[in-house]
């Protein structure tokens, strides 16, 4: 179990940031940029979460969802800050494994079975658990370009990409579900504005 007993530490006043393995790295290091838009992703599913709470209470399946989403992203950060090539998961080393992108895949499948057909584009908006889920769904997309990167540079657990891309995907039919099973969306009219 974590405890923090202190909030401040002085040792990143250099700028640096600490890894698992206790290693230190630039604040602006590729690996600290997907760690930082990883939390941004989980405080917007937080704020999600709020609208659903107070808009749709009834939908409790899917609020505990995304609190679990919100506990496989602080594993998904701790993943990110451990280094190496060696992407097992042990008592002491968090990775993300499989199992949970397969549960991604679950929820997925069963959100978009409820939902009508997609026949345009949509339009981040709607209701306002919606339009808090369409952030997270953008900020994630965010997250998922700077772990690619952190990827390119360091290496990342390809099981931590794979989840993050599926989020993403579950967090758009989530958008959906929240729109009246899509039938509030917002369709983008291509030129509509003209």
């Amino acid at each position: 179990m974590v405890k923090l007993n202190k909030i401040y530490t002085r040792t990143g006043d250099d700028g640096t940031s600490g890894l698992a393995d206790g290693s230190r790295i630039a604040k602006y290091d590729s690996r600290m940029q997907a760690i930082g838009d990883v939390d941004e992703c989980n405080c917007t599913i937080g704020l999600a979460i709020s609208a659903i709470q107070t808009e749709y209470p009834q939908h409790s399946n899917v609020l505990a969802s995304l609190r679990a989403i919100q506990n496989d992203l602080f594993d998904l950060g701790a993943d990110i800050a451990t280094p190496g090539d060696d992407f097992t998961p042990s008592e002491m080393v968090l990775r993300i494994i499989d199992e949970r992108i397969i549960w991604l895949e679950n929820l997925i499948d069963e959100t978009n079975a409820d939902l009508q057909p997609l026949n345009s584009f949509i339009l981040p908006g709607g209701s306002a658990s919606a339009s808090a889920l369409h952030l997270a769904r953008a900020i994630t997309r965010r997250a998922e370009r700077s772990i690619t990167a952190a990827h390119n540079e360091h290496g990342v657990n390809p099981a931590a990409m794979a989840y993050i891309n599926r989020l993403s995907d579950l967090l758009f039919t989530l958008c959906r579900s929240m729109n009246n099973g899509g039938a509030d969306d917002i369709l983008w009219v291509p030129g509509g504005s003209r």
